[in-house]
Formats: structure tokens, sequence, C-alpha cells
């Protein structure tokens, strides 16, 4: 049998650290006017501390006489700081209770400079759970100090996330140019950066104008060695630069005149996607990223922004067939206006005519069960409990893959005769290519789900079977 006596230990310890007797080490503590001697144990120090057995190693490798009692100096710590560290290495305890919180934070680093990882990891938890506020008001502090240090990895993905989540705010309150290449990287390569890819090119380019400040900033006057310079300068940066979200038009003036610091094949095909719509994209060039915007749509169906975007570039007329478009930066010139969920409201013809009718711009999605699918189609016209075919020449259908906005199918209305139908017994119905509709009763759930070609130009799904719904929701759109 065993059992563990800790409390009592650590208490004997404690008051070891308080004797004045029996130590063989002082430690000298912080800078005038704030200093302080500490009396401590070399054993118990080099046994508890890597950082502290090294310098103790160092000291004791100069031959001092042994009568000389050992002796070291830790500017860079505060005495209050190093009485709170003393105690954990004697007596296993964090005592920080009567601390504010700058001076925990300062325990933090401490605790990192000496190789406590016990006390980093539970520190870094406990400001990113309670302190998450100071942290952002203490950005540049938190910021600096923490990509200093390996062992604070927690804190800097904490900064890597705020800086991607509120980059405006970064931009404003810190001096972008300063940032360390290590933490410029961690930021440009993060996929939820909430920045439009132009302006990461134009900060990455400032960033690196900083780094060498006898280069000018038009580009026109760059000798060959200025472009090597800021090539070699943008090593790690460029190939995150996620240059094919770019439009045409910010490729010819913002990234055209740098073609130099690009790989010659990374500009060959830059230039193929804009001047070649049915050129093949090279692998494993990144998506867009993943921009939020709670404002466009509250959906169950929808979570990919790249769907919404692929839809409202068709609402207005854009080209779409471009084999690039799925990598282009997202276009949300609108927001998705809930207007029925079938999971909430139901699957029957009257829900949907009774919160949909006499409303003009719908767009209808259907999650087909059990499958990866989304089907539905744009309405630039109001749906109604009567009146047969409807014509327009600016509605479509649709089917994406959830997570494959590049196999998306678009299938525009042929016959603007038969663009869709409005009936009491019918869901959304465009043409008789896709169909929800109960064969009995407006009151009775979607009976016929079906896709087929008839009057779109495209088929949207590879079987004419019928499928079954999980959910479906239409929403109104309005531009933002």
């Amino acid at each position: 049998m065993s059992t563990q006596f800790l409390s009592k230990l650590s208490q004997n310890y404690i008051e070891l650290l308080d004797d004045d007797e029996y130590y063989d080490i002082t430690i000298e503590v912080g800078e005038d006017p704030n200093v302080k001697i500490f009396r401590a144990h070399t054993s118990i120090l080099c046994y508890r501390s890597p950082y502290l057995r090294r310098i103790l190693a160092s000291n004791k490798n100069r031959n001092k006489p042994e009568n000389i009692l050992a002796h070291i100096e830790l500017s860079n710590i505060s005495p209050e700081v190093f009485q709170i560290i003393l105690k954990y290495i004697y007596g296993g305890i964090l005592s920080l209770n009567d601390q504010d919180t700058s001076e925990i934070f300062n325990t933090l680093l401490a605790a990192s400079e000496l190789l406590f990882q016990e006390i980093v990891d539970y520190l870094q938890k406990y400001f990113i759970e309670s302190k998450s506020e100071w942290m952002e008001q203490h950005f540049e502090l938190v910021h600096r100090t923490s990509f200093q240090s390996n062992s604070l990895l927690e804190l800097q993905q904490f900064c890597t996330n705020f800086m991607a989540n509120s980059p405006e705010n970064i931009f404003k309150s810190l001096d972008f140019t300063s940032l360390p290449e290590k933490s410029l990287v961690q930021l440009i390569k993060n996929d939820d950066l909430q920045m439009k890819e132009i302006e990461v090119w134009e900060h990455v380019l400032k960033w690196g104008l900083a780094q060498n400040p006898t280069i000018l900033p038009d580009p026109n006057t760059w000798s060959d060695d200025d472009f090597k310079t800021m090539e070699n300068t943008l090593q790690h940066c460029l190939p995150l630069v996620r240059f094919f979200s770019l439009s045409s038009k910010e490729f010819l003036q913002k990234v055209r005149p740098y073609k130099k610091l690009l790989k010659g094949q990374l500009y060959e095909d830059l230039l193929n996607s804009h001047l070649n719509p049915d050129s093949e994209p090279i692998n494993n060039i990144s998506l867009p990223r993943n921009i939020k915007n709670d404002e466009i749509i509250d959906s169950k169906i929808v979570n990919n922004l790249s769907i919404i975007s692929t839809i409202s570039r068709r609402i207005d007329k854009m080209v779409i067939n471009n084999k690039f478009d799925h990598l282009r930066e997202l276009y949300l010139p609108y927001k998705f206006q809930l207007l029925l969920r079938g999971s909430r409201d139901g699957f029957t013809p009257n829900k949907f005519h009774e919160l949909c009718n006499d409303i003009l711009y719908t767009v209808t999605f259907i999650k087909v069960k059990e499958t990866e699918e989304i089907l539905g189609g744009y309405n630039p016209l109001k749906w109604e409990s009567s009146g047969g075919w409807c014509k327009t020449k600016d509605s479509f259908i649709f089917s994406f893959k959830i997570d494959n906005i590049k196999d998306s199918i678009i299938s525009n209305i042929e016959n603007t005769e038969y663009a869709f139908y409005n009936g009491s017994y019918v869901g959304p119905y465009f043409g008789k290519d896709l169909i929800i509709y109960s064969s009995s009763s407006d009151f009775e759930d979607y009976s016929h789900r079906y896709c087929r070609k008839n009057y779109y130009e495209k088929i949207i799904r590879d079987t004419e079977d019928l499928f079954s719904i999980e959910d479906y929701e239409v929403f109104q759109i309005t531009k933002i």
C-alpha cells in the first residue's frame, strides 16, 4: 500500500525557503530601483528548473572557490513575480489571489523563461478562458511577448485568431510592419482571415518594403536586385497569398506590376486563368478565405458562402462558366431573408403559399436526404396559389455538392414560357425540371419530388428518380 502526504511535504519545503540557514545560493532579482536578493538551495533549483540548472552549471564551471557563495542574477523578472515562482518551486503552490492581471501575465512570461511548462499550460488556459478581453485590450503586449517564446503556442494561436477575425482593429492599433515574419506567416495562411485578398497582398507588400527601407514603393523604379531582395524577404509569404481569388482588374492593376516577384509558372497560370476561361485550374490552389458574414444568410442547409456567391453572380448575370469561378473571391451583394424552413414550418404546399406568396426575388434550397446534394432555383417573380405557367427569362435552377463547389451545375431557362408553375398543390415548381408537389391536397406533405430535363438547358441530377427531402428553405433576396 502506498499513500502520499503531499500537503505536509509542501509545507515543510516552504518553511525551508523561509529559513535563513542552510541556503547555498543567492539570487538577485529585478532592476533598480526594484531589486531584491533571495536565498535558495542549489539542489532544489536544479531539479525543479532546467533553465536554472543550466545557469548554475555554467557558474560551477567557472572554478570559483568553494567558500564563495553561489550567486546569480535575473534582472528581467520582478521580485514580486519571483516570489510567486519560488513558492511554486518549493511547495508546488501557485498563489495568485492578490495579484492583478498584469502581474499574473508577467508570472506566465517568467514561467515560460524558466521552463515551468506546468505553469505555462495552466496560465495560458486561464488567460484564454477568463481574460480574453484583457488580452484584446493589451494586444500589442500579448502578441509581442508570446511570439518571443516557443512555449506560448496557445497564446500565439489566440493572437493569430484575433488578428484574423478583427484585422481592421489590429492594423489601426499595431504597427503592422513590425510584425515578426513568423506571426505574419501564421496570419496569412489562416483560412479564416477576415480580409479581402487584395488587402492581404497589399499588406504583404507593405511589410516587405518596411523590411527594406531603401527600396522605393513604386515597382517601376525597382532594379532586378530590388526584385530579388523583395522576393527573398517575402519567400515564405508569397506562396500563402491566394492570387487566384483576385478579380481580373485586381490582377491587372495590383499584381502584374510585381510579376517578377512570382515564380514564372505561377504567373503564367494566373494570366491563363483570366484570359482563357476554358483552361483547367492547376492542382492545390487554395480556395477563397472563409469570410464570415452572419448578415448574409441564416440557413440550416447552406453553410458554404461559395454557394451563395455563385448564385449571386448568376442573378446579376455575371459570367459563371469560367472554371476558376469557385476560386475567385466571394461575391456577396445580397441578404437572404428566410421565409420558410420545412423542418420548422412543415412540408405542405399550403404552408409554402402562406409564407411565400406575393414576394419577388426568391431562392429555394432543397437538401436531398442521405446525399450531399443541394438542389434549388431562383424565381424573380411572385409565387401564387393559382395562375398556371409563368414566363420569365431570368429564372434558373441549380445543384451543388455541399463540400464540392467546383462541380456545381447552373441550368438556365430555355423555354421561357414554362419557367415556373403556380398552383395550390405545388411548392417551388421550376418548369418540369425541378418539381415538388402534393398529388391530393395542399395540406398534405409533398409526394412528388424529382428532376427531369424539359424546359431548362441542363439536367441537375444524375437520376430522374424520386428523391426525399431532408429539409428545404425559401429566401427572399434584397440588396445589402
